[in-house]
């Protein structure tokens, strides 16, 4: 299965990091897309390389490199503005996984709109709130 991931830059929280690493032990993905920023990206990627080693990871970097993690992935896409590569990662996989902030869906986030685009493509979601 190809997940994508998209979260915020501020991290996730332990119960989120906790998620993750269940699930990527108990789903090993053959593909992992993120969108190589700072917080929930970076840490989904050292996540999944350490649980699933065998896991091909798939960057997708930001044009604009200000929140960028620069992680060594498998596959390094050119560099994109935020919405385009969000929505390229939405479309290339399966299932996405989206660990917001907030437990409120936010108007001005980049990862509640890539979870608004996931909804519209009809791709199947799980939302990790950071409470859980």
């Amino acid at each position: 299965m190809r997940i994508g991931i998209t979260g915020t830059a501020k991290g996730a929280t332990q119960a989120q990091k906790e998620f993750l690493e269940e699930f990527f032990q108990l789903n090993p993905p053959e593909e992992l897309h993120h969108g190589d920023c700072i917080g929930v990206d970076a840490e989904a990627h050292d996540i999944c390389r350490r649980v699933s080693p065998s896991t091909k990871i798939i960057v997708h970097p930001p044009l604009d490199p200000k929140a960028r993690a620069f992680k060594q992935g498998d596959i390094v896409l050119p560099e994109k503005y935020y919405l385009d590569r969000n929505h390229d990662i939405v479309d290339q996989v399966d299932f996405m996984i989206a660990c917001p902030k907030t437990s409120k869906e936010e108007l001005r986030s980049g990862t509640w709109a890539t979870v608004r685009y996931a909804r519209r493509a009809k791709r199947p979601i799980h939302i990790c709130w950071p409470e859980m």
